[in-house]
């Protein structure tokens, strides 16, 4: 929480960097995809990757990535995908507001023997690049000070 504090008064750009940071140093064995590389596979016509949002069913209500399953648990993700990619051949690509409670989640999934990616910057940098979400482009800001990083167009 003393890193959210100190990056909130810090130029956007900047505050991503430390965010960004914290996030893979506590996640170090989860491996992240960019907003852009993700973009890039949603067009191609190949298999897409399973989406799974890992934050609360009112974050996730208001709007999520297009096609993005809901799960908070590591039963509620396992649950998802075995019916979404039972065999393991696609990509899963996990994601929540910054990327600190998907790492989390992509970290029990690893150890249940998953491999999983984690979204660099996850639902808020998605918005903040003006990427389609659904129902609506409006996102849940989590708390006020998680918000700051969600630019104000974007914010609920």
């Amino acid at each position: 929480m003393n890193l959210l504090r100190s990056v909130a008064h810090l130029p956007q750009t900047l505050a991503w960097k430390g965010v960004n940071y914290w996030v893979r140093r506590s996640f170090p064995s989860v491996q992240t995809i960019s907003t852009q590389q993700l973009a890039h596979r949603l067009s191609q016509n190949t298999a897409a990757p399973v989406l799974i949002d890992t934050r609360s069913q009112e974050e996730y209500a208001l709007s999520h990535l297009p096609d993005a399953h809901h799960a908070k648990t590591l039963d509620d993700a396992e649950a998802i995908l075995e019916k979404a990619n039972p065999f393991g051949e696609k990509a899963v690509v996990l994601y929540c507001s910054v990327g600190y409670r998907s790492g989390r989640l992509g970290t029990a999934l690893q150890q249940a023997g998953h491999t999983v990616l984690n979204l660099e910057g996850s639902i808020f940098q998605w918005a903040n690049e003006g990427r389609q979400l659904q129902p609506s482009n409006a996102v849940h800001p989590y708390n006020r000070l998680w918000g700051c990083l969600l630019s104000p167009a974007n914010r609920s």
